[in-house]
């Protein structure tokens, strides 16, 4: 690799780094860990490293001593693992003091943690992101000799939506009227968005999203896993947008796609889902009471972000608002999240915390229609459940405390909850 190429990738990375709009992220970085950082494609995960970098600089490094390196960088492209040491090289060019490597998107480049492990092994300070759930992958894990801690960056929740915006939202501004006011005006604008960062600087917020669901799409899914049949992946996307709420088996997204006249197996649809899995798109929610297949082959399945699940929507808050609240969940308590459903008892619940004993419902509005069927819902899993201990319904806007049959349920605004972590 041409070193000269090399450091004015670097240096320009530098005044990358000087010049970005860094707002605070609810994300702790030790100084002396080695972080790897994945997540969905345009998530934030570049920006924490900006921000770990200037700290770097001002606890007094020279800027000769941050490497960073894109390796989504054209003029990077065909750069193999044997190239990585002229990264170690120019390293030792540019300062005779200790280098701190960042890697962006490393994973592009096959066998990169054998590289990287090395440089770890020599007691080098790395900080490495990717968009690829495989970097978290045990085998990954073991290769790198368990030197670095693994992150998974998600859009802005609501409360880093907040910051970003300039709104307050201490427990004294969720009490005020007017603060609140503003709170709830930019929780139904979040709803709708999502929380991807560089979204706040668009106007056109909806073509901003697009892009970044074409580039996952297309990218991190279609060309990285070999996939020619694009139209296929396009429309199983869209078909599992359409099942948000429900669970859905295989075998039903295997006949939807069949009846519309393309002919892929149901094997290609289970790849092309762990695909979108990997890639951030998608994660699924399993059915507590089922056996092992049948949670896997019977989930809820949700989209990372709510701007991206509402390129598939025309007015339907409802589905947006169960799509939000199973992402805040997911970012809670990571795989501990089930729903439950069970024809022999008939217990229905959209979430449920195991660890937490906590059963969730999420109602648009209680109103004469849905009121009875939510409360009845939980006033039933709690008599079947011994381990419940809290009852909650999430909705839009209204707050109340219910009590039936000794079962206390508590009536939680969305925007609330979400800042209840």
């Amino acid at each position: 690799m041409d070193h000269s190429t090399l450091k004015t990738i670097i240096y320009d990375q530098h005044d990358v780094i000087r010049n970005a709009d860094i707002v605070p992220r609810e994300y702790i970085l030790e100084d002396k860990g080695n972080y790897v950082l994945t997540g969905l494609r345009r998530a934030g995960k570049s920006t924490l490293l900006y921000d770990r970098a200037r700290k770097i600089i001002d606890n007094g490094a020279e800027w000769e001593q941050i490497i960073y390196v894109n390796f989504e960088d054209d003029r990077l492209t065909g750069m193999t693992l044997e190239d990585l040491d002229d990264i170690s090289r120019v390293q030792s060019e540019l300062s005779d003091k200790k280098g701190y490597y960042f890697f962006d998107e490393i994973q592009n480049i096959d066998g990169w943690e054998r590289f990287v492990r090395r440089l770890a092994d020599r007691g080098e300070s790395i900080q490495i992101t990717g968009s690829n759930a495989k970097m978290l992958s045990r085998d990954i894990a073991e290769r790198l000799g368990g030197r670095f801690i693994t992150k998974n960056v998600r859009p802005y929740n609501f409360s880093e939506y907040l910051t970003a915006r300039g709104i307050p939202h201490s427990s004294r501004d969720i009490g005020s009227t007017k603060s609140s006011g503003k709170i709830v005006r930019a929780f139904g604008e979040y709803l709708h968005e999502g929380g991807f960062p560089g979204a706040l600087n668009f106007k056109n917020k909806r073509e901003y999203i697009s892009g970044i669901y074409q580039n996952v799409l297309l990218n991190d899914i279609a060309v990285r896993n070999g996939i020619r049949n694009d139209h296929a992946l396009r429309l199983l996307i869209k078909k599992i947008a359409e099942t948000v709420t429900n669970e859905v088996s295989y075998s039903s997204l295997h006949g939807a796609l069949n009846s519309v006249g393309l002919k892929v197996s149901k094997d290609t649809i289970i790849d092309y889902i762990e695909y979108a899995g990997t890639a951030y798109l998608l994660f699924s929610v399993r059915n507590y009471f089922a056996k092992i297949s049948e949670r896997e082959g019977n989930p809820k399945y949700y989209f990372g972000d709510n701007g991206l699940f509402n390129l598939f929507l025309i007015d339907k808050d409802p589905k947006l608002l169960e799509n939000l609240i199973a992402v805040e969940l997911k970012a809670r308590y990571g795989d501990e999240v089930f729903f439950l459903k069970s024809t022999k008892t008939g217990v229905d619940a959209d979430f449920y915390i195991p660890d937490e004993g906590t059963a969730i419902q999420v109602a648009y509005s209680l109103d004469d229609s849905s009121r009875t069927r939510e409360i009845d819902n939980l006033v039933k899993t709690a008599t079947e459940m011994k381990n419940l201990s809290r009852c909650i319904i999430v909705t839009m806007e209204q707050e109340e405390t219910i009590e039936k049959d000794g079962v206390k349920i508590e009536v939680i605004p969305a925007y609330k909850f979400l800042l209840s972590r």
